[in-house]
């Protein structure tokens, strides 16, 4: 196949294996197909053969490339929502590969989602809370376990699943999520553009990484005489830090470059539908307040901010493509999976919120797509997956056994490869669920997706109504018919409290929110009073610091559970 560029023009690549040009067209294109059904069918047959308990076959195990980016919607990967921004590398995966339509985050913030993709379980089982409390560092990950199978392991860019990371406010904001005042935790939503047509690179830290891939790939994983598995961690399309929010600075700024709005069809761009403050649900408006999206916006604010998210999506398949090309040029690509995703998703203004830290589809709906040996082109997976699902799949690739304890459920068997392939034993469930404990929400949430209904549940199930969407006839997510349909929502309850007692979970991590938050404020002693008023919430704090240190004092001298 061929990578296409940023600037939408398509390549053609040579084939690597002779530096030799090939004397006719017709030669070039039957090695070329000879080469791919090669790794196909090897591929497939040692594939088969694990699920059957045959003997592995002697060809070389599969190389594994893990391309994770941050903040990107997973529903720009098929239409509608796709066709207002061109994508043209996810699209190269999509009609070489497989792309998954329904695919969701666990956790749909930073580190618990990563937590839950790095371990293959649920971040109530490790406890993954919030930004700062993750894995710990020595966890067997997937990455430690191939290791430990004879793999050679590569890490570039960020990671961010282990315990200790994010900054000071961002823990602070996280802990003290019940405490009875609101305060502005996030600068206003805003956009920034920068350089002109021809500045194609904006997240320099990215770059550097996927320069440093490429390098690597092209020089040194050529010459390996081992299979090896490498993650890129991308920072983007993750709004960029906000320097009016101070130390902390948070990430509310949409920056790109007229090259990159190039791409986005603004036409196509649509205005969602607010609810008003009254309608809005509880949880809502306090995450619409803490991210600082109760202030006016106009047609244009909401459109631009959209538009250069789009545009910073665009970026970020730019780096996807370099990837696909440099797996193309060396020829590796004909025994290597490439897996492309990400941690959560972005509201981009959908219930007048940015970020993610929601189970509405903006936020928790993620990309995944697959390319590799044995994987037929054009398949679009309807499945619910999510992304514990990454982890006993990456194993599977391996030909690695499964651990008996995983959340999650090889992808394998969900993908067309012959009708010799075997599907797994396990049956994989009809249902995804996710769960949020960090900060912007003011109580733990806990949702379930199974068919066309999603059912979203908070705290101790009581406390804070419920809510249920029909997301074939509401999309958009905006009429609860938790009411309307209360069978369903009592089935779905059910469900979920099958999966974990998530009255019990709230009130482990209220009780974790209060022990952390009373050991830090112990450790600054005199500097507390200072400290706590100077972070990100500091513009909101100083109009009335007594307010809100007694509002504090009275949670911790509470005995509420959630």
């Amino acid at each position: 196949f061929q990578v296409r560029g940023g600037g939408g023009a398509r390549r053609s690549l040579v084939m690597v294996g002779s530096n030799r040009s090939l004397p006719t067209a017709s030669v070039r294109l039957w090695l070329l197909f000879a080469a791919l059904g090669l790794g196909r069918r090897q591929g497939h047959v040692a594939a088969s053969r694990r699920h059957t308990g045959e003997q592995q076959t002697p060809y070389p195990r599969p190389n594994i490339v893990l391309v994770t980016c941050d903040s990107l919607d997973g529903r720009l990967t098929f239409g509608p929502q796709n066709q207002v921004v061109n994508l043209p590398n996810i699209n190269i995966m999509k009609e070489n590969g497989a792309v998954f339509l329904n695919t969701y985050s666990n956790s749909p913030i930073c580190c618990p989602s990563r937590a839950a993709l790095w371990s293959g379980l649920f971040v109530h089982l490790t406890k993954s809370w919030n930004n700062f409390k993750c894995l710990n560092p020595d966890y067997p990950t997937w990455m430690k376990v191939l290791q430990n199978d004879g793999y050679y392991t590569k890490v570039y860019g960020k990671t961010d699943y282990t315990s200790g990371h994010h900054s000071i406010s961002n823990r602070v904001e996280a802990w003290t999520r019940d405490v009875k005042f609101l305060l502005r935790q996030e600068g206003r939503p805003t956009t920034v553009l920068i350089g002109n047509e021809s500045t194609v690179r904006i997240m320099d830290n990215d770059w550097q990484n996927v320069d440093k891939v490429t390098e690597w790939i092209r020089y040194k994983a050529v010459h390996l005489n081992q299979p090896f598995v490498l993650s890129l961690g991308l920072n983007l399309p993750h709004p960029y830090p906000t320097p009016s929010m101070g130390e902390a600075r948070g990430g509310s700024t949409f920056k790109t470059s007229p090259y990159w709005l190039k791409k986005v069809n603004y036409e196509s761009i649509r205005i969602p539908k607010w609810l008003s403050f009254s309608e809005m649900h509880p949880v809502d408006f306090y995450s619409s307040y803490t991210k600082n999206c109760t202030g006016n916006f106009t047609y244009r604010n909401i459109k631009d901010i959209r538009g250069f998210y789009y545009a910073m999506c665009a970026e970020t398949d730019l780096m996807l493509g370099k990837i696909l090309k440099v797996l193309r040029d060396t020829g590796i690509q004909n025994n290597t999976y490439l897996i492309f995703t990400s941690d959560h998703g972005e509201l981009a203004m959908e219930h007048r919120q940015f970020y993610k830290m929601s189970m509405y589809e903006g936020s928790s709906h993620v990309p995944l797509l697959i390319v590799g040996p044995g994987i037929s082109g054009h398949q679009q997976i309807l499945d619910l997956v999510s992304l514990v699902d990454v982890y006993p799949t990456l194993l599977d690739i391996a030909g690695i056994s499964l651990p008996k304890n995983l959340s999650g459920y090889s992808l394998l068997p969900l993908l067309r490869a012959s009708p010799k392939y075997i599907p797994a034993k396990k049956p994989r469930p009809d249902w995804i669920f996710s769960e949020f404990h960090g900060c912007n929400v003011n109580a733990s949430t806990y949702m379930i997706r199974t068919g066309r209904w999603k059912y979203i549940t908070y705290a101790d199930g009581i406390s804070v109504p419920s809510q249920l969407f029909d997301l074939i006839a509401d999309p958009d997510e905006l009429i609860n018919v938790a009411s309307k349909y209360t069978k369903i929502t009592s089935t779905l309850d059910k469900k979920l409290r099958s999966i974990l007692n998530y009255p019990e979970v709230s009130k482990s991590v209220h009780q974790y929110n209060k022990l952390e938050f009373t050991k830090w404020k112990e450790s600054l002693g005199n500097n507390y009073t200072n400290i706590i008023a100077n972070l990100r919430w500091h513009q909101s704090w100083q109009k009335d610091p007594a307010c809100y240190q007694n509002a504090i004092e009275n949670w911790l001298n509470s005995t509420a559970d959630v």
